[in-house]
């Protein structure tokens, strides 16, 4: 999803990026796009620097969060914010889980995959240390674009690296577990184990979640108020 930077919008567009050039698709959101077939009328292209990025997926039908192939809890999902959003510090200092998440296409299948920021308040009560901010971005990588095996997630807090892991992780048996006894639909996301921690993450931090192969997730820690 993105916006042209002369017309901010809170839900944008669809979009498809190639190079340096950003493809505005005839869909509503990223769920009608992939319960289309995923494929869309074209509009007007723009330069990449001529737009913000969003979060992919803003308001999914359900948010999982797994700790392994067969465990996970729900989260919210109007907690969702995406690329250069500020997460607010009240009070004390945040705590980053950096993960990757799998977004669901049509008949219940992995669409694709993006960087995931699941912050943490540690003062707060669970499960309310962790209600308030899920960031998903930049974008959605097709699973054929990408070594998901083999991904590599680096998390720098002010230009220094605080957190570097690979995720490993059975994503079609954790879809398969999700789907068990329910339906999964498009939209619907499931965030793939942590792969680090970075805690002590206090307002005026910024912090970026690079995944290689979906790009860069940056994200502010601001004060309240």
């Amino acid at each position: 999803m993105f916006c042209p930077l002369d017309r901010p919008m809170e839900r944008g567009w669809v979009g498809r990026i190639d190079g340096e050039q950003v493809i505005h698709l005839a869909a509503q959101t990223l769920q009608s796009f992939f319960t289309g077939g995923g494929s869309s009328r074209e509009h007007a292209v723009y330069h990449r620097d001529a737009v913000r990025l969003l979060a992919p997926v803003l308001h999914p039908p359900s948010v999982r969060v797994f700790e392994h192939e067969t465990s996970f809890e729900f989260a919210n999902p109007a907690a969702i914010v995406g690329p250069e959003a500020e997460i607010v510090a009240r009070p004390g200092s945040l705590t980053l889980l950096p993960r990757i998440a799998a977004v669901i296409g049509a008949e219940g299948a992995v669409a694709g995959f993006t960087a995931c920021a699941d912050w943490r308040r540690p003062v707060a009560p669970t499960p309310k240390d962790r209600d308030f901010a899920l960031g998903l971005g930049p974008v959605v990588v097709t699973p054929d674009e990408l070594d998901i095996g083999a991904l590599e997630v680096v998390v720098q807090v002010d230009g220094e690296e605080h957190v570097r892991g690979v995720a490993q992780f059975d994503w079609e048996e954790a879809r398969q577990f999700a789907a068990d006894g329910t339906a999964l639909h498009p939209g619907d996301v499931l965030a793939g184990p942590p792969l680090g921690r970075a805690p002590g993450l206090e307002a005026g931090r910024s912090v970026e979640v690079a995944a290689r192969g979906i790009g860069l997730l940056r994200q502010r820690v601001a004060s309240e108020g």
